[in-house]
């Protein structure tokens, strides 16, 4: 495109609490903030991980008042909550006199919504299984259509009356990145002036139980422990966040001053990664990522920041270390945050943090990480100043084989 992609709004919920300044005090303290999972159903087994960084109880009632949330599903309540806390972080509505729909604005009439998601709404569907195997004709159409991947980003869209693209991507760890790419995309194409874009999930007892006896969540010290020796696993975590992405020079015209300016994106695929697992594509995957530098005339050496999708995982992290080092080749990595390791897997703390640090947003040392694991010779960020970053790259690699990159660049400074 000849004119540039900027983020002029942030909005996000988890288990820090809500807002942008909310996360950057918990990434800046290094502190995750963890509560028990309900385990009286019985879905877990004896002994095994029992916290997670949820929600737990955080009032969502002044960006989705009650009356109008008792028809969502909870995943669509928390993308709605972090759709209007980024519509008002940019500027264009107000936070009073919320009353479901965006007012008299017209620049949301043809907005386009696109979100992400891994598991869906997964309360909701556990609730409609269970009347379904009780006895078929008890099944609750409301929990149907709340049931699908689509509802939070449909719900953004009726709420604010956007009659732009709907679009839900489920491409596991790497959904988020594609979403903003794809949120770019809309209104790069002339199909909408600004895109609403970003991920939402929940954390159901159900949902960690099964994540636990798959072997996935750190254990027995639930501590995530990116990229280090002794990683066990990922903290499951819960959340959303939304981005408001416009033309630069429309931002300009409506006097929105941008967040982080979108540089590049670009995605691959790993296909020797089993459907359920990390394979064995860092050097397929680390040419993707070039090429995606490339597109936008950029290589491994102008970028100074790296923002990476790294959570513990013993084979997700070990790829994803192995794809930046194939990238770089014999070059020294930039430094590297690893923000999942404060608030946890899922719910798009990943992405708000991405746009924190490339606006210049200090971080804390990375919880957990004591011991570099030789075999990925990688070492997050272990606090301190970092220098302003100009261009910040957003990796992740997904279970299944996905992958995506965005690289963000800071506000250019006036003419």
């Amino acid at each position: 495109m000849s004119r540039g992609v900027v983020v002029t709004g942030l909005g996000t919920v988890g288990s820090f609490g809500g807002g942008r300044e909310a996360l950057a005090a918990a990434l800046l303290a290094a502190r995750p903030r963890l509560s028990a999972v309900d385990r009286s159903a019985g879905y877990h087994r004896p002994g095994g991980a029992g916290r997670a960084a949820l929600l737990d109880g955080y009032d969502l009632s002044r960006w989705v008042p009650p009356r109008e949330g008792r028809r969502m599903s909870p995943p669509s309540k928390l993308a709605l909550a972090a759709a209007r806390m980024a519509l008002s972080d940019a500027g264009i509505i107000g936070i009073a006199g919320i009353d479901g729909r965006a007012g008299d604005t017209g620049e949301l009439s043809w907005a386009a919504v696109v979100m992400s998601t891994v598991f869906g709404p997964a309360s909701y569907t556990e609730g409609l299984l269970k009347q379904i195997l009780d006895s078929p004709e008890s099944a609750s159409p409301f929990l149907f259509t709340e049931s699908v991947a689509n509802a939070p980003a449909a719900q953004i869209g009726i709420a604010m009356g956007a009659r732009g693209a709907g679009i839900t991507i489920a491409q596991r760890e790497a959904g988020l990145l594609l979403a903003v790419a794809r949120g770019a995309a809309e209104f790069g194409a002339g199909r909408a002036p600004l895109a609403l874009t970003g991920t939402v999930e929940e954390m159901t007892p159900l949902l960690h139980s099964v994540l636990d006896r798959f072997g996935a969540l750190a254990h027995p010290e639930e501590v995530a422990r990116p990229f280090d020796r002794r990683r066990s696993g990922f903290l499951a975590g819960e959340g959303a966040v939304v981005l408001v992405l416009e033309d630069e020079e429309a931002a300009r015209e409506g006097r929105r001053r941008p967040l982080a300016r979108l540089l590049a994106w670009g995605r691959a695929f790993d296909p020797s990664a089993p459907a359920a697992g990390w394979g064995e594509g860092q050097a397929a995957l680390g040419r993707g990522l070039l090429r995606c530098l490339a597109r936008a005339g950029l290589e491994p050496g102008d970028i100074d920041l790296v923002v990476s999708g790294a959570s513990g995982s013993r084979t997700g992290d070990r790829l994803e270390a192995l794809t930046l080092r194939a990238a770089w080749g014999g070059r020294p990595l930039p430094p590297i945050l690893v923000p999942k390791a404060v608030t946890g897997e899922y719910g798009g703390g990943f992405l708000a943090a991405a746009v924190l640090a490339a606006g210049g947003a200090p971080f804390g040392p990375t919880p957990g990480f004591a011991e570099a694991d030789p075999e990925l010779g990688v070492v997050p960020h272990a606090g301190g100043p970092l220098p302003a970053p100009s261009r910040v790259l957003v990796s992740t690699v997904a279970a299944g084989g996905a992958a995506a990159w965005l690289v963000f660049g800071g506000e250019e400074p006036e003419p």
